[in-house]
Order: structure tokens, then sequence, then C-alpha cells
């Protein structure tokens, strides 16, 4: 079982250069950083947490892509992940070339962690609907898709259009990077993934095994083999039970959450998940 870490970076945490630096020294596998542009400060979609109040990260979180540039600068094994990047809040054919120049330039360690958004404000300032993000999303991706693998590049759906392109550099990893999809289980995500991603990003980690007989459903319907698919859950805990359920089910990366502070608070935290790993 492999160990990776998230944690929300900030301009008022450890930076990602240090951050990245210690993880790979401790044996960890992979880092995974969260994206939000911005947050309206109008409260009409409640925190995903749970708080009454949305934490203080959310606020300040640096640009993912940026701060695995920097990550891939100064590592040479750790994966560099977004978990998750915000796609529908995203321009695509920029956000293709930012990803393949990433991905080419950390010699092929880039995973795509996407996932539809939550915060209605943060959407519609990028001219999205809540109830048309899925759909957003979808074409944004088969966009950036087509641009990273055919030398000559062409999509027309019905939120992008692109007429024949060329872009380099095209990413180390053919004929993309990974694509997994963050959220929870159910047919309209399962679609997704089972239609344009490698993988599946379960928050928390809770009910996999229930939900694993939709998610072949949804891949067979499509003419895809589930297994060929990537589970990595994310926010779990390492302990042996939570580790020796993960691998029954085939489970090969779990993510580990890291509060977000400072050095003195970090370190601790991943010389604890070093130990498991």
């Amino acid at each position: 079982m492999h160990f990776g870490v998230t944690m929300f970076l900030t301009d008022q945490t450890m930076g990602p250069v240090p951050f990245a630096r210690a993880v790979e020294e401790r044996g960890l596998h992979s880092v995974y950083l969260p994206e939000h542009t911005h947050i309206p400060i109008s409260r009409r979609t409640p925190p995903p947490t749970g708080d009454a109040e949305l934490r203080e990260e959310y606020k300040r979180t640096l640009d993912p892509l940026v701060a695995l540039a920097a990550a891939a600068a100064v590592t040479e094994r750790v994966l560099l992940g977004t978990g998750i990047c915000l796609v529908a809040q995203r321009e695509p054919i920029v956000t293709a070339k930012a990803v393949a120049t990433l991905d080419a330039l950390s010699n092929g360690r880039f995973v795509f962690g996407i996932g539809f958004g939550w915060n209605e404000d943060e959407l519609e300032n990028h001219g999205v609907t809540m109830a048309e993000r899925r759909e957003v999303a979808r074409d944004r991706v088969l966009t950036m898709q087509r641009l990273w693998s055919d030398e000559v590049a062409e999509h027309h759906g019905p939120h992008v259009d692109l007429a024949p392109s060329w872009s380099w550099p095209k990413p180390t990893q053919r004929p993309g990077p990974p694509v997994l999809i963050g959220g929870a289980p159910g047919p309209k995500l399962f679609a997704h993934v089972a239609e344009y991603a490698d993988g599946w990003i379960p928050i928390g980690g809770a009910g996999i095994r229930a939900a694993l007989d939709d998610l072949r459903r949804a891949c067979d319907a499509v003419g895809r083999d589930a297994a060929t698919l990537r589970i990595v859950p994310f926010g779990t805990i390492p302990d042996p039970g939570k580790v020796e359920y993960y691998a029954s089910l085939g489970i090969e990366e779990i993510v580990l959450r890291v509060p977000g502070g400072g050095t003195d608070a970090v370190l601790p935290v991943l010389d604890r998940y070093a130990e498991h790993g």
C-alpha cells in the first residue's frame, strides 16, 4: 500500500518546496493539492465540512499547478497531483497547456484529480451554474485530452468549440496524465468516471465496497473494464484495519490529510505517516 498526503497549502503554511521535499525524504508516495480560485463572501452554500463557518484555508489556497511546479523542481520520485482541480472554473486550452507542461517538466509524475465544485457563488463568478457544472467539466476535460494526445487537436462540444489546433509540449504520460474524479458515489459521478476518467477519488473513503458494483455497471455500459480504474481514497486513517480493508478491494494508494500549518506542525505529522509506509 502506498501512502500519499494532501494539505491546504496557503500563504500562511509551510510552502510547497519544503513540503514536497519533506514528503519525498520520508518515502511517502504522493502529494495532492486542492484548489479554490476565490471564495465569495456570500454564504448561500454551506461549508462542505459541516462547520458553521468556512475554514480560513479555503480562502487562501495556492494555485495548485503553480505550487506543484515548484514541488516538481525539487523532487524526483513523488507523484504530484491536484486533489482536486475545479475544471469547470478553468479555461480548458490554457489549463491543458499548463498540465502538459507540468507533466513534461516532472518526467510524467502528474496526476490530474478533478472535481465538479460545491460552492455555487464561486462557480457562478466563472459563468457556470450548479446545474451545468458537471457537463461543463466533462466538455473541458474532453478538450484537454484531445490537446494532450492528438498532433492536430479538435473538439466540438456544447461548452467548448476547438478548431483544429497544434499544442505542445505534449505530456510525458501518453495519451495524457491520469484523470481521477473526486466525489461521492452515485450514477452521475460513475457515468463520468466510466466515460473519460482513469479512476475515482472517494472523499473520506467510506462506502467504497458497497459502491463497486455500481461502478462496474457504469463501466460495463460503455464497454470498459472497471478493474483498470484507480481508486484513491482521500482523507482516510492509516490504521492496520483500514489498510487491510483497502488492500482487500485492490486499492494500492490512500491519501492522508495533513492539517495546514508551519514546519513545526507539519513535519511531526509526516513522520507519523511515514511509519506506516
